[in-house]
Formats: structure tokens, C-alpha cells, sequence
């Protein structure tokens, strides 16, 4: 594959970083669940904020996921085993202990915060190499992803996501068997999963490059109407169907939202410039770093009255900007951006 074919993955990653920053914005100002800092006003709290993260809930971690299983297959085809399995320890593992030390010691307990996902992405390829080093590797064929394939996906994980919910709601979060420190909400861990082995099989069967227009635009289009479904969804009969079968359309939402996204940014957005390179290569360090600029920046503007939405925008929009040029400015330092 050429490089030129990956930037829409670049770029796609850009956007979901951002996301991920303004979706944490949000938590101190709507219903987002446990956060650090709270606005001493009572005024700066935006109630549609809820429906915004189950939107965001909803997929982008997932796509994140499934976007780097994509690459992990033809990282491990160019390293080798012992050097995959080293990069990784690099890229994934230093980040997490030393994000994860920072977080415990400001919180006085063990914390991983955000980079729960870094620790599951490290767990997940290393779960792949071990895989590697005892079956051969998937064989790569072209293969055109379907309508029925998509929504096959879609029900399955449903299916478990449901049942899931059952015993573990969501925001409910747990490390396994009590003991293995690993953070993680059984409610979205089937997606996570699911979508990460997916992006492996989609590297092997070429099923992004191969996904047609038609299929794309109406995956789109679907994810849409889900998303717009939570926002619209008021208090009504609508209200109770959606949270009764909550597990299944999450997932159909997140299949075909990521699929149409994939799609859209493929098509629409497969180049790159001078700016759009520069803010991919700083991406993963605004992820790892944002969460504590954040919460500086929440806690020094707290008495500075801006209105609830702009209060929101402006600490995400600053963050954002924070983030990315903190990031850029530790990678000037001799071997950390093979780290960050």
C-alpha cells in the first residue's frame, strides 16, 4: 500500500482526536459521568450535552480501534515478531506508565484515565503477536465488503452487547477477575474487540479500498439517522425503545457510522498538505496529553464567565491547540518521536 492511500486514515484520525478532546471538554459541563473538575457556577451545564456522548460513546473509540488493527498486520509483516512486539512496547507501553504515573499520583489512587485505550491497544497487538507466533497469518485476498456483511456485524455485536448490558451496564467499569489491572466497560469491550480484529481482516481483504460508493454513502447515510435518533429521541415512546434495545442500535449505529465515515473520508478527503501532515503526526501525543491540560485549563478559568456553550467550546478549541503544539514541541527532543 502507498502512502498516499493512507491519508484519509490520517486524517480521520486528526478529526477523532479532536473529538475525543471536546467530548471530555463536555464532561464537567453536561451528564458525562465522574470528572476531576466542576464548574463552581451552576449555570455552565448544557443538557443536550448527554446526547452528544452517547453519539461519541458510541463508535470513536471504536473506529480508533478498528484503524489501528488496519495497520497492525502489515507492521508485523515489515518487523517481525521480536520487532513488533518491541515498537510496541515503545510506542504504546512508555506513554501508558508514564501518563498512568502522572494520573495516580495527582488522584492518590491508581489511575490510567484516558489511556485505558493505549493499555487495550498494547494488550490487543501483543494478544495478535502471540497469535502470529504460533498460526500463519490471514491470507490477503480482494474481497468487496457487502450490505448484508455489515449488518450481519452490526446484529451480532448487538446480540452480545445486549446481554452484556445486562450484568454490566454502561459507564460501568471493572478490571478483570478483580485483580488484573486493566480498565475497561464490559458494555463497549465486545465493540472494541470486534472492531479491532476487523481492521485486521479489512488490511488482509482490502475491504476499505474495495467498499463501493453505493455501500458507503448508504452506511453513512444509516449512521446518520442513528445518531440523529439519540439527539431527537425527547422523552417519549421513542425515548423508552431506544434505551430498551440500547445494545443493538449502538451497534448498528457504530458499523454503519464507522463504515460511512471510512467511506466519506476516503472519497472526500484522501489528500494531504504541509498543515494536514503535521497535525497527523502529532495526533497520538494531543491524545495522550490533553487530559491534564484540560483539566489546568478548566480549573484557571473557573471564576471567568463565558456562557455554558462557550465555556465548552473554548476549553475544547484550547485544549486542542494546546495539545497538539505541546506534543509537537516534545517531538523536536532526539528519539521521543519514536515514543510519541
Amino acid at each position: 500500500m502507498t502512502s498516499s492511500r493512507q491519508y484519509y486514515l490520517d486524517n480521520l484520525k486528526v478529526w477523532l482526536t479532536v473529538l475525543v478532546i471536546f467530548h471530555h471538554a463536555g464532561q464537567a459541563y453536561g451528564t458525562g459521568g465522574g470528572w476531576a473538575y466542576t464548574p463552581s457556577n451552576p449555570a455552565e451545564f448544557l443538557p443536550w450535552l448527554g446526547n452528544f456522548f452517547s453519539v461519541n460513546a458510541g463508535f470513536f473509540m471504536g473506529l480508533y480501534f478498528l484503524i489501528s488493527g488496519y495497520f497492525v498486520p502489515t507492521s508485523y509483516d515489515k518487523n517481525g515478531g521480536k520487532t513488533f512486539v518491541r515498537k510496541k512496547l515503545i510506542r504504546l507501553g512508555i506513554p501508558w506508565l508514564v501518563m498512568g504515573t502522572i494520573l495516580s499520583v495527582l488522584s492518590g489512587k491508581f489511575e490510567t484515565g484516558h489511556m485505558w485505550f493505549v493499555e487495550s491497544l498494547l494488550v490487543f497487538c501483543l494478544l495478535y503477536a502471540l497469535y502470529r507466533r504460533f498460526f500463519p497469518p490471514v491470507r490477503s485476498r480482494e474481497q468487496q465488503p457487502t450490505w448484508w456483511a455489515l449488518l450481519l456485524i452490526g446484529l451480532v455485536m448487538g446480540t452480545g452487547s445486549f446481554f452484556i448490558r445486562q450484568v454490566s451496564p454502561q459507564d460501568h467499569w471493572i478490571w478483570p477477575f478483580g485483580i488484573i489491572p486493566l480498565p475497561m466497560e464490559p458494555a463497549h469491550y465486545l465493540q472494541y474487540v470486534m472492531l479491532f480484529v476487523l481492521g485486521i481482516l479489512a488490511r488482509r481483504f482490502n475491504w476499505l479500498e474495495r467498499m463501493s460508493d453505493r455501500l458507503g454513502a448508504a452506511s453513512l447515510g444509516l449512521g446518520v439517522l442513528f445518531a440523529l435518533g439519540i439527539y431527537l429521541r425527547g422523552d417519549g415512546a421513542w425515548s423508552a425503545f431506544v434505551w430498551r434495545w440500547f445494545g443493538f442500535y449502538e451497534s448498528l449505529l457504530c458499523v454503519f457510522l464507522c463504515a460511512g465515515l471510512l467511506w466519506l473520508f476516503r472519497r472526500c478527503d484522501n489528500g494531504t498538505s504541509g498543515f494536514k501532515q503535521w497535525c497527523a503526526a502529532q495526533s497520538y501525543g494531543a491524545y495522550i496529553f490533553h487530559m491534564p491540560l484540560m483539566l489546568v485549563l478548566q480549573f484557571a478559568t473557573d471564576t471567568v464567565w463565558m456562557g455554558a456553550f462557550g465555556k465548552f467550546f473554548f476549553i475544547g478549541a484550547v485544549t486542542t491547540v494546546l495539545a497538539f503544539t505541546l506534543t509537537w514541541l516534545l517531538r523536536l527532543i532526539p528519539g521521543i518521536n519514536k515514543v510519541i
